[in-house]
């Protein structure tokens, strides 16, 4: 007898569908609609994804639905086949990707229904705010709401009970806002765009269905602009814009440029955001009130039933890559999405990553070329500083202090750039040589001088400051090397009559204090900038006229083979953050490695040189993006159980056949031990994604029924973007 079974997707490490069928006496739910379903001994939420006549399980193992939880679809059949391709890429669970993208409070079963916006208004027997004296706070709220629904953003904080109040009265009265009734203020006129600019918007524009473009544009090329005119042209087509940001601390800027342009158009969606805000901008998007989307990487699976452009900014960085989970990456599916829903996608970047520029050279994206600042700007001149046999004070050499003092003098801003955070990375007992190291980690631990701890930056784990050494009992303790803090306090000590403001993670920790820095700099109060980063891409300083880079060492001898790309284009990006406005922009790059090809070739040629050569050498060796990779990765509380698990499946590859992927290893990872646990790792490599891919399918289910599976945790890294 034929019967309808429900395949569901539920967000657990399994790799396969689940079959249930619909509930007694109710229409089946639709695919891309919430189920609650009987999971074990408790219940779960899941996803419908298909509806099949037959089941893979027994007719005694098969249970019926609890019920289910949306009328509808939560997104429509293109973003539903985006998902499934996801999956079968990465080799994920399908319940990790279908289910575990939806906002939190989807996955927990919350109704996928808006809020209601409500706006308040006085009654017709609301008293004069003048004789409620004795009740200050309710004639305050009156006022307020006697000015006007503009006033009303403005109330005072905690009025929520006391409008409750007001209402209970019967002097307010609650209303839903109308949506089309709320006025925007003007947007400014937007500049004029170069022939450059033009150019690309066109060609964008005139894309009729997919294509995808890659915005090769110099920094401070005017790259958002085009974003926000290709935007615009798209709304007024009645359509959506989707824009990815690497990282949530570019949001706020972002968002308040394209605030200022669309206005109320605009939603935000980002991890940083509370769970209510988070549905709040997911559920606008999906019913097409939200315009335009700016987010972070899991942005892209939000539905957007009416998608015209996809704009990914700053292509090329790293945080586009989930590294734990569903290890997606953001830009690639960004692609993908584009072509299942026959859209274009413009990729920028003033430094693109090799996978972009190898596509543009087969013809797969096609480049456009921003290669001049817009305005009178100019790009800033880079010079080395061999800092060999040179009396350094800190990482300070005597050269930048002479070209920080020259700018200070000139009323101009410096900014330094440091890649690591903390006091200093080692502490060392002068007496006997005991260095403190994390006994979860293999690693040191760096030393915070603020908070007066030693913390590790692997695994989050810290200790007091000891006052001695744990070896001797010497209270001669020496910190080694530079991270922020020291140099912070290193240039105040050289500079003590100029304003220097630390920028990373520690001190940006609370809430806002990321923009309140910003803010100082832009508006004149901070004359020195000491920073991580997060201040590499995005940010516009026009009163910054110099650039330390102060260790430029640090990527030269790394193992990854990513090093050299990820260097340059930190420098590249670093350097951008100088000469935006009227006076030119100049970068010192201290090095003790001045002959170093690399620092060479980027100062010769400039980073589009530099990453031609690369392609070249890649290209030449064997790596991405002319191979193809995957590395399975095993951690365990012993140090041979994840070398044990992992040679077990080397031996099951060799059984099912490989032809076409080569393996690597197992072998520890290059930090064998973290967070207490052993690690290793086997890459696979392939000269192409079929044959790859081919053996990952029959092969991973193989793995997932060793016996030596349940006692490590292992993953799948498919396009890994470093081995570590």
């Amino acid at each position: 007898m034929s019967r309808l079974i429900l395949k569901v997707a539920i967000d657990a490490p399994l790799r396969h569908l689940f079959d249930y069928l619909p509930h007694f006496n109710q229409p089946p739910p639709a695919p891309g609609c919430r189920v609650r379903v009987p999971f074990g001994r408790r219940g779960q939420v899941g996803l419908v994804v298909a509806h099949a006549d037959h089941a893979d399980v027994p007719d005694a193992q098969l249970r019926h639905i609890h019920e289910a939880i949306d009328d509808a679809p939560l997104f429509g059949a293109p973003l539903l086949e985006l998902l499934r391709r996801a999956a079968d890429y990465y080799h994920a669970p399908p319940g990790e990707v279908l289910v575990g993208t939806l906002p939190g409070l989807l996955r927990a079963g919350r109704p996928a229904r808006e809020q209601v916006d409500w706006q308040w208004r006085l009654s017709d027997t609301a008293p004069a705010p003048d004789t409620l004296g004795r009740a200050p706070r309710q004639a305050e709220l009156l006022r307020a709401l006697a000015a006007g629904p503009q006033a009303q953003s403005a109330l005072p904080v905690g009025s929520a009970a006391v409008l409750r109040t007001l209402l209970d009265k019967g002097w307010v009265v609650r209303e839903p806002r109308d949506a089309s009734t709320r006025q925007d203020p003007a947007p400014p006129a937007a500049p004029a765009l170069t022939s450059a600019q033009r150019a690309a918007v066109e060609a964008v524009l005139a894309a009729s269905g997919f294509g995808a473009f890659l915005l090769d544009g110099v920094t401070g090329s005017g790259k958002t602009e085009v974003y926000l005119s290709a935007i615009e042209a798209v709304l007024a087509t009645g359509r959506q814009a989707l824009v990815l940001v690497p990282e949530i601390s570019l949001t706020p800027q972002t968002e308040a440029r394209f605030r200022a342009r669309f206005g109320q158009a605009v939603a935000v969606l980002h991890s940083g955001l509370p769970d209510g805000e988070r549905l709040a901008a997911w559920l606008a998007a999906r019913s097409g009130r939200a315009r335009v989307l700016i987010g972070t990487r899991s942005a892209v699976f939000t539905p957007l039933p009416a998608l015209g452009l996809i704009v990914v900014d700053e292509e090329h960085d790293a945080s586009y890559k989930q590294q734990d989970g569903f290890r997606y990456h953001a830009r690639d599916m960004a692609v993908l999405r584009a072509r299942i829903e026959d859209v274009p996608v413009l990729l920028g970047s003033a430094t693109p990553s090799l996978e972009s520029l190898a596509h543009g050279r087969v013809g797969q994206y096609r480049t456009v070329h921003l290669r001049e600042r817009a305005g009178s700007a100019r790009l800033p001149r880079l010079e080395l500083l061999d800092v060999r046999h040179q009396r350094m004070s800190g990482l300070v050499s005597p050269a930048l202090a002479a070209a920080v003092r020259e700018e200070l003098v000139a009323g101009r801003q410096v900014m330094l750039f440091l890649n690591r955070r903390g006091y200093a990375p080692v502490l060392l007992c002068h007496a006997c040589g005991w260095v403190p190291k994390c006994q979860r980690c293999d690693a040191h631990y760096t030393l915070h001088r603020t908070r007066q701890v030693l913390l590790c930056h692997h695994c989050g784990g810290e200790r007091p400051l000891p006052p001695s050494c744990a070896e001797c009992a010497s209270g001669d303790l020496l910190p080694l090397g530079a991270g922020t803090e020291r140099i912070e306090a290193d240039i105040t000590a050289l500079f003590p009559e100029h304003t220097v403001l630390r920028v990373d993670r520690d001190s940006t920790r609370r809430r806002g204090a990321l923009d309140a820095h910003l803010s100082a700099v832009r508006d004149g109060r901070a004359d020195i900038l000491v920073g991580t980063q997060m201040l590499a891409k995005g940010h516009h300083f026009p009163a910054v006229t110099l650039v330390g880079i102060l260790d430029a060492d640090q990527g030269l001898f790394a193992a990854d083979f990513r090093a050299s790309e990820r260097l340059a284009q930190t420098i590249y990006q670093v350097a951008g953050r100088c000469g935006r406005g009227t006076q030119p922009g100049r970068v010192l790059i201290q090095t003790h490695q001045p002959q170093h090809p690399v620092l060479h070739a980027l100062l010769q040629g400039g980073y589009g040189v530099f990453a031609q050569q690369l392609l070249k050498e890649r290209e030449a060796a064997g790596w991405p993006p002319f191979t193809h990779l995957a590395l399975l990765r095993a951690e365990a509380p012993g140090a041979q159980e994840a070398l044990w698990f992992l040679g077990e499946t080397l031996s099951l590859a060799a059984e099912l056949g490989h032809a076409g992927v080569t393996l690597l290893g197992p072998v520890p990872a290059p930090m064998p031990k973290r967070a207490g646990r052993f690690r290793a790792q086997l890459l696979l490599q392939a000269d192409r994604r079929a044959p790859l891919h081919a053996l990952l399918r029959s092969w991973l289910p193989a793995v997932a029924q060793l016996p030596a599976a349940r006692k490590v945790r292992w993953s799948l890294d498919v396009d890994p973007i470093d081995t570590y």
